[in-house]
Order: structure tokens, then C-alpha cells, then sequence
């Protein structure tokens, strides 16, 4: 009965009573049928975004296997105990495991008896394990975090450059590459390296809603630290150093102002920094101080606050990591604390390198400081580099935008900067314009090129170029030209800049930092909150916290694999009394409300009835470790 029903109808069934949504997500849907029609896909999807979702939904429904490449260990179990918990047969192989045991799930993946299986590139394309998956049945092949197949990207690993051989070894199946990250020139290499050219392309909007950006000068970076955790006491969060010895420091520093702090990095020992990873993901350690060693693949949903206490080294590792705070879609924060200093350490560190890895690295540091520096909305500039236009602005949603910095017109300073990039034919990055515009007879590349007899040649002279640099970074952070990467960062006129030129549209930037600086005026930084509960439900929301972190450390789970927060305020604020009604709230589906419905509802009947004690036993078959029965006393 079950195989004559549309797989996109069962997608919806299946849904609801896996994950509990009753809708999907923007573009979660067309990529599941994408995937359940047999095509491959490319999909870009923020972090938050769901992206996960749209190859494990389909791996239900597929018959066969999932396979789903991952770079991390922390990613696979997180995600493994996660589908566990709802029930999906799923499954992980890496180096975390002793041989014993990877032989067991090696034999159940050959036996057919898993629908997802997780493993890293290295070890999926080792000879063994390719003649393991030559055996068994393929459905559908998910590279996740697929921005480490370019090297043009933030995080590029060569064992994915392996990847490109999928295609050849398993011509049949359906491939899918996902990422929350990349560039045009990122996602171009993707495509490229595992041959996509005719897949489904799916890219999300960049555009987090939900995170709130806020740039400090670094001054006293401790007590500007502590200060900004101080209105997030108890909540999760991440702070990023640079060094592994100052992740040290600032922990020890957290915990003497009585911050549960753990350090993180690659000095600890293997067993260390498992121990303190899972010591945050379940909730024993609230914050964590790492080095950018921690985070990727790390699904924890609640985590309210991002530190940079040091300065990344590209917009894209920043939009990665600050990503990290609010993937349950609750209001959360980024902070970076930012100085000249941090910057010519990392140009540093940078003149070492050898040349082409050099010029790339310096480039996006300059990019990073750029957005640090230019006092425009932070978002906007943010999705400025991934050439997205920031539309439908409600609220403040940066610190800039929530005490705005006085505005000069710039428009006619605006004209000649874009005149003179498209009279240069868009082939030059923001030095060379400057240049022209002021006249400089010490380019000799203006005269061979003929600009010297450009309209535009020495228009600007009267301005100094501190003053243009200002204008071409407002220029580029505001969304009026952007730099082609494939093209040596070429300055490049965008439809908003065009308006500029032809249509009249005005220009007002921010007054350079110097005029700023006389500015007296404290910035008034307000985050957006959580939605809130009533003051006489606060209580009784933080003993369903109590109750969920109880019977998460019984089952040896993070808590978020039980519910999240987001549920566990609609149950303090609607008081289910019947697990018919406990499936109604989003994020519970029959898997979860059967497992561990029971307690909480017994929660809601004490608070409700004035009743004490408790009616369930929880019990944890050997067997089952991680999946609850409730035993009624």
C-alpha cells in the first residue's frame, strides 16, 4: 500500500512524523524532489537554513543507501544521534571507532541494513571501502561542507579533491553538493571538481535575520569580553582566538568572573578535546574558547553568542563561524573586537607564505579589515561580498544601524570612482582607479594602457587617497561595485551602481574615521531578544531545561537531540496535556513524543494539577542506548 503512494507525498507524511515540521523551509522541498526524482543537485544553503534536511529526508524514502561525505567526526555523531533519536536507521564510520567496531557497521552497511551512512573523504575513497560500497546499494551520494574541494575557499582540504572520482566509480548514482558557504568563484570550483555542470542548482539567500552584528575597537579586550557575556549569562556560546595559548588565557579569565569556560585547540590531547566538545554540546561547559579548530560541523542550535576576540582572517571564515550562533533561528549575537594591530599581526604571519598563497590571503584579510572598518550596516556589507542585496530592513539589525553614524553626500566623488572603473573597462582593482583619478604619474601601466587620455584621468586630484580608499570601500561595502575574485580582484559595477551612473540615484557614506572620532556620542547597541515567556512560565520553561538535560545525560545525548529550546517554550507555554497534543508543536515528531513525551507531559500534569513526584521510571535497554522507555511505576 505504502510503495503506491507518490515518494513527494510520503516526503510530507514523513515529515511530520520523523521531524516533526509540519512545513518545510524555503527551497527544502523543490531539492527533495530533486534528489527523490533521481537528478543531482547543487545546493547553497545558509548555516540555519536546514540544508541537512534535504538529503536525509530523501534517504528515507530512497531504496537504497545514503552515503554522506563529511570532514568532521563531531558533524557525523551529532547528526547520527540526532536521526538515531527519531528513529532512522543511520550510522557513522571513521577513526573515532576500534576496528571491531567498524567491522560491525561495515557489515550492516553491506547487509543493507542502514539508510544513512556518514564517513569522511579519506576513508571513503581507501580501496577497501570502495569495493565495500561497490556491493551495496547506492541511492544517492550528499558531500556536505563541499566548499573544501576549492582551494579558492576558506577551508580547503586536499582529501576532497579526491571527490572528483565519485562520478567515475558510481556513474549511476545521483550526486549532491552542499555548502553553507562560497563565493561565486567557490561555487564555480565545486561545480567544476565534481563534475555538476547539469545538476539542479539551488542557492539559498545568505541573509541570517536572526543574528545581530556588532563591531567593538578593542580596547581592554577582557572586560569588553566579559561585558558582552554578561547579558547572555548561562546561555551557550563561542569565543575565537587566534593563538592556542590565548584560548588558555581568556578561559581562565571567563572563570574567574564565574563563566562555566573551556579552552579548545589543537595542542590538547585527542581525549581532551573530545571530552571538553562534548562537555559544551551537552550543556556541562557553557562556553567554549577555541581556536577555529572548534565549530565546523558542530550542530548545536542553541548557541546564543559568537566572540571573535581576534580578527578572522577572511569574510568568509567569519560568516562560518558567526554562523555558528542562532542555527535555531532565536535572535543571538556577533561580536568582533577589532584593531589595527590584530591587522598587521595577520599581514605578518601572511609575508611568510609563499607567493600565490600569499596574494590570496591577503587579499581577504583586507576584505576582513574593510567590513570591520567602514561604519555601514554590517549586514549589508556582509551580504555585499556574496553579492546579495539586503532587502526589507525592519529593525536595526547591527550596531551601526542601531545608532547611525552621520551621513555625508558623496554622490558626485561616487560618479567619478564609477565613471572611471568603467572607462578602465572594469579590469582593475581599487589602487589602480585611485591612480587614474588623481592623475599619478608614477603608474607607468596609466600611459602603456592609454588611460593618461581618459576623461576620468586626474578628475579626483583634489582628494587625497586616504579620502578615495574611504569612498571606494563605502562604495564596495554599500553594494555599488563589488570585486570580481576570478578576475584578480577586479573593481566590477553592480545594477546599484549602474542607477548611480545613469539613473541619478544619490550616495551618502559615512565621514571618514578621523571626523568620527570627534564624535562623543556612546553607541546604543541593541540586540533583538528571544521571544519571552510569561514571568510566571520562566520557571517552569527552565525545569523542562532541568528535565531535558536529566534525561539527556541518562541517554547520552546533547539535550538539543531531545528538544530544542524553541519546543520546549511552546510546551511551557501551551501546556500539552495529551501526546496528541504534544505533536502539535513544531520540532516533535511521533518517534520523539513516544520516546520521551511522557516525562515532560508528566511536568506539564504536576505544574498544572499541584501534583509532586513523578509517575515514570526512565529506562535504557542495553541494546538501545540513546532510544527511552518510559516504565510507569
Amino acid at each position: 500500500m505504502t510503495a503506491s503512494i507518490p515518494k513527494t507525498d510520503r516526503a510530507h507524511a514523513e515529515l511530520r512524523s520523523v521531524f516533526g515540521f509540519t512545513s518545510f523551509r524555503p527551497l527544502q522541498e523543490p531539492v527533495v524532489r530533486a534528489i527523490l526524482a533521481g537528478r543531482d543537485v547543487f545546493v547553497l544553503m545558509p548555516t540555519g537554513g536546514g540544508k541537512s534536511l534535504c538529503y536525509q529526508l530523501p534517504a528515507i524514502l530512497l531504496d537504497g543507501i545514503t552515503l554522506v561525505v563529511s570532514p568532521l567526526i563531531a558533524l557525523m555523531k551529532d547528526q547520527v544521534d540526532a536521526l538515531q533519536a527519531q528513529g532512522v536507521a543511520a550510522t557513522f564510520v571513521n577513526s573515532s571507532l576500534d576496528s571491531l567496531e567498524v567491522g560491525r557497521r561495515q557489515a550492516a552497511v553491506a547487509r543493507g541494513e542502514v539508510k544513512i551512512v556518514y564517513v569522511a573523504p579519506e576513508r571513503l575513497m581507501t580501496p577497501g571501502f570502495l569495493r565495500l560500497l561497490s556491493s551495496a546499494k547506492i541511492a544517492f551520494i550528499a558531500i556536505d561542507e563541499a566548499h573544501c574541494i576549492s582551494e579558492w575557499g576558506h577551508d580547503f582540504r586536499p582529501d576532497y579533491r579526491e571527490l572528483a572520482r565519485l562520478r567515475e566509480l558510481f556513474p549511476a548514482t545521483p550526486v549532491g553538493a552542499f555548502t553553507a558557504t562560497a563565493t561565486r568563484r567557490v561555487q564555480a570550483d565545486i561545480v567544476e571538481q565534481l563534475h555538476l555542470e547539469s545538476a539542479d542548482s539551488f542557492r539559498g539567500r545568505f541573509n541570517r535575520p536572526n543574528l545581530f552584528y556588532k563591531v567593538l575597537p578593542k580596547q581592554s579586550a577582557d572586560h569588553q569580553l566579559i561585558s558582552c557575556l554578561e547579558r547572555w549569562r548561562g546561555a551557550s556560546g563561542i569565543v575565537y582566538c587566534q593563538a592556542r595559548a590565548e584560548t588558555e588565557r581568556v578561559a581562565d579569565v571567563l572563570r574567574r568572573a564565574g563563566f562555566g569556560a573551556a579552552a579548545y585547540h589543537a595542542g590538547l590531547l585527542s581525549d581532551d578535546r573530545k571530552n571538553r566538545q562534548e562537555a559544551f554540546i551537552r550543556d556541562d561547559v557553557r562556553i567554549i574558547v577555541a581556536t577555529i579548530a572548534f565549530g565546523m560541523g558542530i550542530d548545536k542550535p542553541d548557541v546564543r553568542f559568537v566572540v571573535h576576540y581576534d580578527l578572522p582572517r577572511s569574510l568568509e571564515g567569519f560568516y562560518q563561524e558567526s554562523g555558528r550562533a542562532g542555527r535555531d533561528g532565536d535572535p543571538s549575537e556577533c561580536v568582533l573586537l577589532y584593531s589595527y594591530g590584530d591587522v598587521a599581526k595577520v599581514e605578518h604571519f601572511i609575508a611568510q607564505r609563499p607567493e600565490p598563497e600569499r596574494v590570496v590571503a591577503l587579499a581577504q584579510i583586507r576584505r576582513m579589515a574593510d567590513w570591520a572598518d567602514a561604519p555601514v550596516c554590517r549586514r549589508a556589507a556582509l551580504l555585499s561580498y556574496f553579492d546579495e542585496p539586503l532587502d526589507d530592513l525592519q529593525d536595526p539589525c547591527c550596531d551601526v544601524c542601531s545608532d547611525p553614524p552621520a551621513l555625508d553626500d558623496y554622490t558626485v566623488a561616487a560618479q567619478k570612482f564609477l565613471s572611471c572603473v568603467l572607462r578602465t573597462g572594469q579590469r582593475f582593482g581599487t589602487a589602480y582607479v585611485i591612480d587614474v583619478l588623481r592623475g599619478s604619474k608614477e603608474n607607468e601601466r596609466i600611459p602603456r594602457f592609454g588611460h593618461d587620455r581618459l576623461s576620468t584621468f586626474g578628475i579626483g586630484k583634489d582628494v587625497s587617497t586616504e579620502e578615495w580608499q574611504h569612498i571606494a570601500r563605502g562604495l564596495l561595502m554599500g553594494g555599488f561595485a563589488r570585486r570580481d575574485e576570478a578576475a584578480y580582484n577586479a573593481v566590477t559595477i553592480t545594477d546599484r551602481g549602474n542607477a548611480v551612473l545613469f539613473r541619478g540615484e544619490a550616495v551618502h557614506l559615512v565621514r571618514p574615521r578621523r571626523a568620527a572620532k570627534a564624535r562623543t556620542v556612546t553607541p546604543r547597541v541593541v540586540a533583538p531578544e528571544i521571544e519571552s515567556l510569561p514571568p510566571e512560565r520562566l520557571a517552569f520553561f527552565d525545569a523542562l531545561r532541568a528535565l531535558r538535560k536529566q534525561l539527556a545525560d541518562q541517554g547520552g545525548v546533547p539535550p538539543y537531540v531531545i528538544f530544542h529550546d524553541r519546543a520546549l517554550r511552546e510546551i511551557a507555554s501551551r501546556l500539552p496535556k495529551t501526546r496528541q497534543e504534544l505533536l502539535r508543536i513544531s520540532g516533535i515528531g511521533e518517534r520523539k513524543a513516544q520516546t520521551y513525551g511522557d516525562p515532560f507531559l508528566e511536568c506539564v500534569y504536576r505544574r498544572t494539577a499541584g501534583s509532586a513526584g513523578s509517575r515514570w521510571d526512565v529506562c535504557f535497554p542495553t541494546e538501545s542506548r540513546g532510544h527511552a522507555r518510559w516504565c510507569a511505576r
